[in-house]
């Protein structure tokens, strides 16, 4: 028996080898459903017994084996017709097989890149691509991906279960897309990653600011497809933009949970390491190609991260990136963003005008409203501004947001009187 090494935990090693057993199991057997409550079981099994038992010299083969006679079991209890007891007896490998097998990563790798397009199938809708992106590429159990989303455990068992139905009724088979489509789906692929460090980073309800095992996940993920797919510049720009982005997450609060605004952190608490990582990632990517929108984002990371304050950030050079960003991938997000950068250039009523007409695609975001009263509070509208960041307050669901916005009311009433 071995231990893991490198100061990884189980929960560390369980979930680098999920889809890499999911992968040999559903390329042998098919059945992407079945394939995958056969390894969930596995990896709960591992997770009992490694603890104390220690962990196996070819832990990947004893999950593959385990899994294969789950799926044994499912199937032998499902029906006794005389084909699917001839199907499940050959389906048990000998350990020695895959223990033989486990130098072959390039195998692997392959199986957990098409494990990612198939979980992000155009077929499902996006809040189940994360769900199964989450479960299994990431490893992460029913009970894990509830909480983080703040649903019940029944809810999100429910969407997985649609999520493996929808891939079955769309007849996707365990194969990566072909060439022309496999572009296509990439952005699908990255958008699902990019929206899993989102609600990690700036959960959208609870109690909680951030959620650091979604943002940890994502960016493990970002890693994983960085390596298996080293010539898509954008992979690599995604990645960066986590990594900058993630490096600020000690200083976005205070010890009673209270939110800091990046112009007020402390920058000796960011991670210098990981922005060190994220910078050498994209300069290494940046002028190889045309820059494609997370490469720009990250270029905006960097802006902020080269900064050694606040009042040395380089804003005509953000309000630049977002520009060329806005006319690349136009979105009222992008839009709200490079406000923010113009009241920095050009000053706050400019800035104003910039969100005229976002109203319709935004009225329902907390942050339209943010926005506009940082920027009437800039322009010395402090009544004004009350007024929006109180609406802000009514609409996000995220309590240390909600706390921040009534807090920024609260003391603009103070001056106003």
């Amino acid at each position: 028996m071995a231990e893991p090494s490198g100061g990884s935990t189980f929960e560390d090693l369980l979930r680098t080898l999920a889809p890499q057993v999911l992968g040999v199991l559903v390329r042998r057997h098919g059945q992407f459903a079945e394939c995958e409550d056969a390894v969930q079981e596995a990896l709960l099994e591992a997770s009992l017994q490694w603890p104390t038992s220690g962990v196996p010299d070819s832990p990947r083969a004893w999950l593959v084996t385990v899994a294969a006679r789950r799926l044994v079991d499912h199937w032998r209890s499902e029906s006794s017709r005389q084909a699917r007891e001839e199907r499940a007896a050959a389906l048990e490998p000998p350990p020695s097989e895959d223990a033989s097998q486990g130098s072959d990563m390039d195998g692997f790798a392959e199986d957990t890149l098409t494990l990612l397009f198939l979980c992000c199938h155009p077929a499902l809708s996006a809040p189940s691509q994360l769900a199964l992106t989450l479960r299994a590429v990431g490893g992460l159990t029913t009970a894990e991906i509830a909480s983080a989303f703040l649903v019940p455990e029944a809810t999100m068992g429910q969407r997985i279960s649609r999520a493996k139905q929808s891939i079955k009724k769309a007849g996707a088979h365990f194969e990566l897309p072909v060439a022309a489509e496999r572009k296509a789906r990439l952005g699908v692929v990255l958008h699902v990653l990019y929206m899993i460090f989102n609600e990690g980073y700036a959960a959208s309800s609870g109690p909680s600011m951030q959620r650091e095992e979604l943002t940890a996940e994502a960016i493990r993920l970002g890693r994983l497809l960085w390596g298996l797919l080293p010539n898509e510049l954008e992979v690599a720009g995604l990645l960066a933009l986590m990594l900058l982005t993630d490096a600020r997450r000690r200083a976005r609060s205070l010890p009673d949970g209270m939110l800091v605004p990046l112009a007020e952190q402390d920058r000796g608490l960011w991670d210098a390491t990981q922005i060190a990582e994220g910078l050498e990632l994209l300069s290494s990517v940046l002028g190889v190609g045309r820059p494609e929108p997370y490469q720009l984002q990250a270029a905006i990371a960097a802006v902020h991260a080269e900064a050694a304050s606040a009042d040395q950030t380089d804003w005509p050079q953000i309000l630049a990136l977002y520009t060329v960003l806005d006319a690349m991938s136009p979105s009222p997000v992008v839009t709200l963003n490079r406000a923010v950068a113009v009241a920095m250039v050009e000053g706050p009523r400019t800035a104003l005008g910039v969100l005229d007409g976002l109203e319709e695609g935004l009225k329902d975001w907390h942050r339209l409203d943010a926005v506009r009263g940082h920027l009437l509070e800039m322009s010395g509208d402090l009544v004004g501004a009350r007024e929006h960041f109180l609406a802000a307050a009514k609409k996000t669901g995220s309590l240390p947001e909600r706390q921040y916005l009534l807090v920024k009311a609260a003391k603009l009433g103070q001056l106003s009187t």
